[in-house]
């Protein structure tokens, strides 16, 4: 029985069929169709006394005109499926096959997409969301394609599946275990369409063998969760026609010898990926099938921070008088990104010898509300260390992400990061989520106060004991970057950050001497101010203009000018994340193995 809100293919089916309105003009069995026996007519009568009439009739060719002319008012959409216009058109040439179940023995292929969407005026859209493939399906005696995709299917009954089936489809289904279908599958099959399901390896490798599918010429099992890369091979290997076959948005799809490794396993392949195979390729991958250690569970992904551009001039803040205590304030500027928990890093032995520099330590304030220390040192990978918060543990995440941050870099019109990160995954299925959902980029200010250097005061005064404040930090600008090309063929997303121009603040002016006059004396200011007032009002001579406000104003004007000939710079970051594929990461794994070699030595 199908779940509440949903229903049965057979339901779903006849529901469809009742939104055609196959039995309405000008389809099925009526007056108004010449091509109808006489006794199945509804006749028109004239006078009485005359013989019986049938008046407005039409040939079935007249009929079908108002079908498929688009200016008709029942013509169907445009973007209507071959279906839907092969039962109209049979239930105006042949209106008895569409009556009961003769319908069911014209169709060769049934077609119920996402039926959920489908809106009508007595069903509800989500009663037609099927969830159960019924017995009803076998009245289907001639049916050779049965496509099911968008629906509610997480089971589905191989023994109520017509026996001449070749194609079924179920992509973007609830599908998650395979052993009803394999029961008594049909014999003939040729393409089963399985991805954006929710199969989970290894359990399911043993359904996808020769045993059960003989004949099946195509398979699709993208974007499930399948991560065992040796076992399934094994299992596809028995496939003997297998010609096409579609793994990507899987987890195992992750490691770089992937496509190597089913290339060379599965020699009669001719189409992975929706990518050709061709002799070329076989020959560069000969020989990898062989060296199963090569396709452990791992991914290797190189992350490249290049350029930062339209980052303020923070010296335009700092706008200091001669001869003033205030501190000053140096910037620095780094990147953040995130990358899933569970990686490992690989460090080179020229970076063994850097572990032991001092750190800085930054605090963070992740996207997911957990706090973490970015370490940003130049010597050190810029890797970040979560903090033990308690806050942060009460909640436990599937797939936490850590931050990692580039070495801090001072102010320039372009700065360049040269910032390049290699991470082994691990956890291959919170890569897969993590690539799914994008990365986090931000742009971070830190500012460091100092202070002044003043060889007088200090021959003067004996030395003191100082401390510095701790490092302020401010985010210039975050986005998100889709990395969703890597779950496809892609290997390389490469793209520039754009923040949007900062508004920046106008630094404060420093007081003039008469500001500071007026402050000292607020009464003698007053009664000076109330005599010249009297003094201008008895001699009636002019308010002389200072000469120092009038070059102050002028040359605000001048900057003013200058000031709108330029245009505003945006905040720009060039990011790049790749996905290393076979041959790249043989070079990354001989350094690895090397610098292991030398961690045993020492």
């Amino acid at each position: 029985m199908a779940a509440p809100g949903g229903c049965s293919l057979s339901a779903a089916f006849q529901e469809y069929l009742r939104h055609l309105g196959l039995q309405d003009f000008p389809c099925g069995l009526g007056s108004w169709n010449k091509s109808c026996p006489s006794g199945r007519r509804s006749p028109r009568r004239g006078q009485p006394g005359q013989e019986e009439a049938v008046l407005d009739e039409e040939t079935p060719e007249a009929l079908l005109e108002l079908l498929r002319d688009q200016h008709s008012p029942w013509a169907l959409p445009q973007d209507c499926s071959p279906q839907d216009r092969l039962l109209r058109e049979v239930a105006v040439l042949a209106p008895e096959l569409i009556r009961g179940s003769k319908v069911c023995q014209v169709l060769r292929s049934l077609r119920m997409v996402d039926k959920g969407g489908l809106r009508d005026t007595l069903a509800k859209p989500s009663s037609l969301q099927v969830e159960e493939v019924d017995e009803g399906v076998l009245q289907f005696q001639q049916l050779e394609e049965l496509i099911l995709s968008a629906n509610q299917i997480s089971r589905i009954t191989s023994a109520n599946l017509p026996r001449t089936l070749k194609v079924l489809e179920l992509c973007c289904n609830t599908v998650g275990d395979l052993e009803d279908l394999c029961s008594q599958p049909p014999p003939e099959l040729q393409h089963l369409g399985l991805g954006h399901n929710r199969l989970c390896g290894p359990s399911q490798d043993k359904f996808l063998t020769g045993d059960f599918w003989p004949n099946l010429i195509s398979l699709d099992l993208s974007f499930n969760s399948l991560t065992d890369l040796l076992g399934l091979v094994s299992q596809l290997a028995t496939l003997q026609k297998l010609r096409i076959l579609v793994l990507q948005g899987n987890p195992l799809a992750l490691i770089p010898t992937y496509r190597g490794f089913l290339v060379d396993s599965l020699p009669k392949l001719s189409l992975l990926d929706d990518i050709y195979v061709g002799p070329d390729e076989r020959q560069q991958f000969r020989g990898l099938a062989r060296q199963p250690e090569l396709s452990r569970s791992e991914a290797r992904v190189v992350v490249s921070v290049g350029e930062m551009k339209g980052v303020p001039d923070p010296s335009a803040l700092q706008q200091l008088e001669v001869g003033s205590e205030a501190p000053v304030i140096t910037c620095s500027y780094f990147v953040t990104y995130e990358f899933p928990e569970g990686e490992e890093e690989f460090v080179e032995e020229e970076e063994l010898e850097d572990e032991s520099n001092t750190e800085v330590t930054k605090t963070q304030q992740s996207p997911k509300g957990s706090m973490l220390d970015v370490d940003s040192s130049a010597q050190d990978t810029g890797e970040t260390k979560n903090q033990q918060d308690p806050a942060a543990t009460e909640e436990p995440k599937a797939h936490s992400a850590r931050v990692f941050a580039t070495p801090g870099m001072p102010w320039a019109d372009t700065i360049d990061c040269s910032y390049t990160k290699e991470h082994i995954a691990k956890d291959l299925v919170g890569l897969m989520s993590y690539l799914a959902a994008g990365t986090v980029v931000s742009v971070v200010e830190e500012k460091h106060p100092g202070s002044r250097d003043k060889k007088k005061k200090q021959q003067q005064q004996q030395p003191r004991e100082l401390r510095s404040d701790p490092p302020i930090l401010r985010t210039l600008g975050t986005t998100r970057v889709t990395l969703e090309a890597l779950l496809a063929t892609e290997d390389l997303v490469e793209t520039v950050c754009d923040f949007g121009v900062l508004i920046t603040e106008k630094p404060p002016e420093a007081p003039i001497p008469e500001e500071k006059d007026e402050k000292k004396g607020k009464d003698k200011n007053k009664k000076a101010k109330a005599e010249g007032r009297a003094g201008q009002k008895t001699s009636g001579l002019p308010k002389v203009r200072e000469p120092g406000a009038g070059k102050g104003k002028n040359k605000d004007t001048a900057e003013l000018e200058e000031g709108q000939g330029l245009q505003p710079v945006p905040l720009v970051v060039q990011f790049q994340m790749q996905l290393l594929r076979w041959p790249l990461a043989v070079g990354a794994h001989s350094r690895e193995n090397e610098a292991v070699e030398v961690e045993k030595t020492q």
